[in-house]
C-alpha cells in the first residue's frame, strides 16, 4: 500500500468499499451458483424418481406377465388331460361291449387332473389373499417340529436326515398357522431340491436369538441357487422344476412381509434360507447365537 493511501483516509474508504463490493459480487455469484445447483439436484432427483417408478412398473408388469404365463401353463396341462380322458371314457362306453375298467381308470386320471387344478387354484388364492396375521405367542420349536412332521412322509421317502437345532425357550408373537405354512413350503422345497442330488441328503433347521431378533435358518445339501435365478426366486410362478406352481416361495415372502420380517437366501453347501423376525415379533427369555 502506498504512502498516499496510508495518509489519505478517503482513499482508505474507497479501497475498503471496493473490497466489500467485490466480496458482495463473489457472494452473489456463489448464491446464484448454489441456487442453480440446488435446482439441478432437484431436477435430477425428480428424473431419478421417475426412472425408478418406471423401472418398478416394468418389473411389476414383467412379474405379472410371468404370473399370467405361469397360470396358463399350469392350468393348460391338467385341462388337456381332462379333455383326453373324457373322450376316452366316451369311446369306452359307446362300444358294443363297454370297457368299464378302462373307463374307471380314465375317470381316476380325470380326478387326479382335477385335484391338480384345485391345488393350483388354492395356491393362487393363498398368494392373492390379504395377509392379516392373527398374532399370538407360540414356541419356535413347536412351529418347526409341526412343519417337519407335516412333511415327514416325503422326508422319509427321499431318505433325508433332519437336524433341528432350536432353542426351546424361543417365543414368537406371530400368526402360528401362517409361519408354519412358510416353514413347510421351505422344507418342501429343500426336500425336492435334494431329490436331484446324489450327495448326502440333510435338512438342517436352526432357530436362535440374534440381538433383538429371532433368526430361523433352513439349509439343505442340494445343488443350491443358480446366480441367474436369485433375483427372480420369490416371483410368482417362477420355478426351475417340472412340477409345482412356483408359488411356494412367493407365498413365503408374503407371509414374512406381513409380519414385518425378512427372508434371504445364500448358497453354502446347498441353499440356506434365512428368516429374520424383528423385535416386535419376539418374546425374549434368554439369548443364543447363530452360525
Amino acid at each position: 500500500m502506498s504512502t498516499d493511501t496510508i495518509n489519505n483516509p478517503d482513499r482508505k474508504l474507497d479501497d475498503l468499499a471496493q473490497i466489500i463490493a467485490a466480496y458482495n459480487q463473489v457472494t452473489e455469484k456463489l448464491r446464484h451458483s448454489h441456487d442453480a445447483l440446488h435446482d439441478e439436484v432437484a431436477r435430477l432427483r425428480e428424473q431419478l424418481a421417475g426412472a425408478n417408478a418406471q423401472l418398478e412398473r416394468s418389473r411389476r408388469l414383467a412379474a405379472l406377465g410371468e404370473m399370467a404365463a405361469g397360470i396358463a401353463h399350469e392350468i393348460r396341462n391338467p385341462l388337456a388331460a381332462i379333455h383326453l380322458y373324457t373322450r376316452l371314457i366316451s369311446d369306452d362306453l359307446t362300444l358294443a361291449s363297454p370297457n368299464t375298467q378302462a373307463a374307471t381308470d380314465n375317470a381316476g386320471k380325470i380326478a387326479d387332473a382335477v385335484r391338480s387344478l384345485n391345488a393350483i387354484v388354492t395356491d393362487v388364492l393363498h398368494f392373492a389373499r390379504e395377509m392379516l396375521p392373527r398374532r399370538r405367542t407360540v414356541s419356535a420349536s413347536d412351529l418347526i417340529e409341526r412343519a417337519v412332521c407335516a412333511h415327514r412322509p416325503a422326508i422319509e421317502q427321499a431318505q433325508v436326515a433332519v437336524s433341528m437345532q432350536v432353542d426351546d425357550d424361543l417365543l414368537l408373537e406371530v400368526d402360528g398357522d401362517l409361519v408354519q405354512q412358510a416353514l413347510l413350503n421351505l422344507i418342501r422345497n429343500a426336500v425336492d431340491a435334494m431329490c436331484e442330488s446324489q450327495t448326502r441328503r440333510k435338512l438342517t433347521i436352526k432357530a436362535v436369538r440374534r440381538g433383538r431378533e429371532v433368526v430361523i435358518a433352513v439349509a439343505d445339501t442340494g445343488p443350491g441357487i443358480a446366480p441367474e435365478h436369485a433375483e427372480r426366486l420369490f416371483n410368482p410362478f417362477f420355478t426351475t422344476r417340472n412340477t409345482g406352481t412356483g408359488l411356494g416361495l412367493a407365498i413365503v415372502h408374503r407371509i414374512l412381509d406381513a409380519h414385518g420380517a425378512a427372508i434371504s437366501v445364500r448358497n453354502q453347501r446347498g441353499a440356506v434360507f434365512t428368516l429374520t423376525f424383528p423385535a416386535d415379533c419376539c418374546v425374549f427369555e434368554s439369548a443364543g447365537a447363530i452360525a
